[in-house]
């Protein structure tokens, strides 16, 4: 199936995401890897549930500060190129010959930067299915007025998410206010968003030791607005929360930092596991002198294209990250 990018079929997802009371997930990416194992993940979930044609979001950022996902998808660092490389991947993932061409994919510019992504957010019909109108930055009643002048703009070309408030980052040394429920609902009257980014108590680029999702204010939120919710941060909700974010009128969830983080993990376990044959016997054993790697540790394998090459790392992080799709694919669409 083509990628789904005119605003009335984009919003017939969202629809029949809330009547089967489903939040709707996006993940998002900044590399080839990223991108191709969230398809998989979500084909080999689909067809495991017989829906082979679910619905999933795939989501970039271009020149967002804290992480500019453009800027990563070409090793140019150049976030023009990196964005052309992403959405020619995505249209040749899903043409029709392609193993994912039964899935429905919509595409997300996230956290457009109302001042430096003017190249995408200016002309985003044909490109992504929605944006985020990221002007959250500027003082409250600016921020209304300038996202409501996007929409009025481009509601009728693009689906548009807004942020009412800032979300925290990770090591930020102060924490910040939730949204307060009256502001969320002015500025969602006001703006006329389709989608509304409060801050509900979660964090970007976090784990949950420290956080807690405040379920009661998206829940007071939602009473006044509806269904709207837009949630970021979901790698910092407690796992048993997932499941029940309908409940609290989120309609749609925002995740990445625990594919990378995750999968991580899983790589570097495993080229320690092989470290002789992934990176050569004078290494692995320069490394174990060094206290760095233990006494166990493989010194003597000689070097083995099973595990030295960038296509085996790749893989490595392609099938874990797969698996972390499938997993929040199963909390989000229950069979």
């Amino acid at each position: 199936m083509p990628l789904i990018l005119a605003r009335p079929e984009v919003l017939a997802v969202y629809a029949e995401s809330a009547r089967r009371r489903r939040v709707h997930p996006l993940f998002s990416t900044e590399n080839l890897t990223n991108t191709e194992a969230i398809l998989a993940g979500a084909r080999e979930y689909g067809e495991r549930i017989g829906e082979p044609d679910l619905p999933v979001t795939i989501g970039i950022t271009h020149r967002y500060p804290e992480r500019p996902q453009s800027v990563g998808y070409s090793p140019t660092g150049d976030p023009v190129m990196g964005m052309r490389l992403f959405h020619a991947d995505l249209r040749t993932l899903m043409a029709p010959d392609s193993p994912y061409a039964r899935l429905r994919v919509l595409v997300h510019l996230d956290h457009g930067q109302h001042d430096a992504d003017t190249d995408i957010l200016d002309s985003p019909a044909g490109l992504f299915s929605s944006v985020m109108f990221e002007a959250s930055t500027l003082p409250f009643e600016e921020n209304i007025a300038a996202t409501r002048r996007y929409v009025e703009r481009h509601r009728h070309e693009v689906v548009i998410e807004g942020a009412c408030d800032t979300i925290a980052h990770f090591g930020e040394a102060e924490a910040t206010p939730c949204t307060a429920p009256d502001d969320a609902e002015r500025y969602y009257r006001d703006t006329g968003v389709d989608w509304v980014v409060a801050n509900l108590g979660t964090e970007h680029r976090a784990g949950v030791a420290k956080l807690r999702y405040r379920d009661d204010v998206a829940r007071e939120i939602s009473r006044r607005i509806g269904p709207h919710l837009s949630l970021h941060g979901v790698s910092s909700v407690d796992p048993d929360r997932l499941g029940r974010l309908f409940e609290d009128g989120i309609g749609k969830v925002n995740f990445w930092t625990a594919m990378e983080r995750d999968s991580s993990a899983e790589l570097l376990t495993t080229l320690v596991e092989h470290a002789a044959e992934s990176a050569g016997p004078a290494t692995a054993s320069r490394l174990q002198q060094r206290g760095l790697l233990g006494p166990r540790v493989d010194t003597t394998s000689p070097v083995s294209l099973d595990y030295c090459t960038t296509r085996y790392r790749q893989g490595v992080v392609f099938q874990s990250m797969k698996r972390i799709v499938t997993g929040y694919l199963a909390r989000w669409y229950p069979a």
